[in-house]
């Protein structure tokens, strides 16, 4: 979720909240100053027509339903209190039965008899103005939001708006590009510093680089330059004629040991400079095209193993480096050649935006969770480096697509996908 949503979602919530208790405080202070009101009419109403009685007057005469005076007991009146008010149902002669507000109160006059008298007035029905203060509530809280949260977006957005281009520098940055981050807000102290910070940081990031960079080239140079000496000095020594035949299967050896490590070597060099980004040219790159040429160069190169190819393409276009294109798809063929059986079947298909590679399985399932890990091989093979599918696998992320394993038919499938872009 973005900032700005999260934020006016959290503003919406704390607003629900504090309306919802106004609307409940307004309806019980409003109710509250109703009753008072009228309360201190029926009190008034009922002194009146308790002075009358104590006088000896009587009651007013003409018809009034308004009240009802009746004589109770001394054990009754007692078990009351002097004054009670509450709210109920009364039928008036003009209006039926309506909503109204009684008033009961128990005096004792001249004679020593107790009275009750009931005063009853009119009132607003409490479900009514429940319902509507709820009604005015919800759609004066309905307009209410909408303003609130407009212009707080409006606001957010505009004071914001350092940090999103910030953003938007950071997901597009790439070490060796040297840009630096958009200037913020002088005026945001936070947003001073966390330009600077991000300042600081691009610049640290791109010396490293450099520095990196310059140990790969380095690194490269000293170490092919030995190698190369002692395989021409291993050569050398093998052309002396009073080797014996032993001596020459060691030498023999030595070599292939030196050529695993140069190919070692060389294969660590391109990982390392492809995980720091050091291949920034692209081209539109035909894998369909690709993997059906490789193909058919593989199937010579292993037809001394009777492997049986079987190819599949269609034209999907890659935005990529020509040689790191033909380092992924030319690991994924050579991993389904080396892991085969003897005069297995080697399987590439394509679909759209999917190109597939299956090879018979000497075993069971690989586990899917480290066959993309650097020398991690299911069955050791001679020759094989183990960093053919690490390899691979970085050139796949590195422009945006997925390479994947799975287990089907005693087959091992690499599935190599463009990944779906989120929204």
């Amino acid at each position: 979720m973005k900032l700005i949503y999260r934020i006016l979602l959290r503003i919406a919530c704390a607003l629900t909240l504090l309306l919802a208790a106004w609307a409940a405080l307004f309806y019980y202070a409003i109710t509250a100053e109703i009753d008072e009101e009228t309360d201190d009419a029926l009190e008034l109403r009922a002194e009146s027509l308790m002075m009358h009685v104590l006088s000896g007057e009587g009651l007013p005469s003409g018809r009034d339903d308004t009240y009802l005076l009746r004589e109770v007991s001394q054990k009754q009146a007692r078990k009351h209190p002097q004054t009670a008010y509450r709210d109920g149902k009364f039928r008036f002669p003009d209006r039926g039965r309506e909503p109204a507000r009684m008033l009961t109160t128990y005096f004792r006059d001249r004679d020593g008899r107790w009275f009750e008298l009931t005063v009853v007035t009119p009132s607003i029905g409490k479900d009514d103005l429940r319902e509507a203060v709820w009604q005015w509530v919800v759609g004066l809280y309905g307009v209410l939001l909408l303003t609130i949260l407009a212009i707080n977006g409006w606001l957010v957005w505009r004071t914001m708006r350092p940090l999103y281009a910030l953003v938007k520098w950071l997901d597009a940055y790439r070490v060796g590009e040297r840009t630096l981050p958009p200037g913020g807000d002088a005026g945001v102290v936070e947003f001073r510093k966390l330009n600077e910070a991000a300042r600081r940081n691009a610049e640290r990031a791109e010396a490293l680089f450099e520095q990196q960079k310059q140990f790969i080239g380095n690194a490269s140079h000293e170490m092919q330059t030995p190698l190369a000496v002692c395989r021409n000095r291993l050569e050398m020594l093998a052309g002396d004629p009073s080797l014996t035949g032993g001596q020459l299967e060691q030498i023999a050896r030595i070599d292939r040991t030196l050529d695993h490590l140069v190919r070692l070597n060389k294969t660590l060099l391109l990982l390392s400079k492809i995980e720091n980004g050091q291949f920034p040219e692209t081209e539109p790159v035909d894998l369909g095209a690709l993997a059906s040429s490789l193909a058919g160069d593989y199937k010579e190169v292993y037809a001394g193993q009777g492997l049986r190819f079987e190819v599949q393409t269609a034209s999907w276009t890659v935005a990529m480096n020509p040689s790191l294109a033909s380092a992924l798809v030319g690991n994924l063929l050579k991993n389904a050649c080396v892991h085969n059986t003897p005069q297995g079947r080697v399987l590439v298909s394509m679909s759209q935006e999917e190109l597939c590679v299956c090879n018979d399985a000497q075993n069971g399932p690989l586990d899917a969770s480290r066959i993309f890990d650097r020398f991690y091989q299911g069955a050791k093979k001679e020759g094989s480096t183990g960093l053919g599918l690490a390899l691979a696998h970085a050139v796949s992320r590195l422009y945006g697509l997925s390479l994947a394993y799975e287990w089907r038919d005693g087959m091992h499938c690499f599935l190599l996908r463009a990944q779906k872009k989120s929204q």
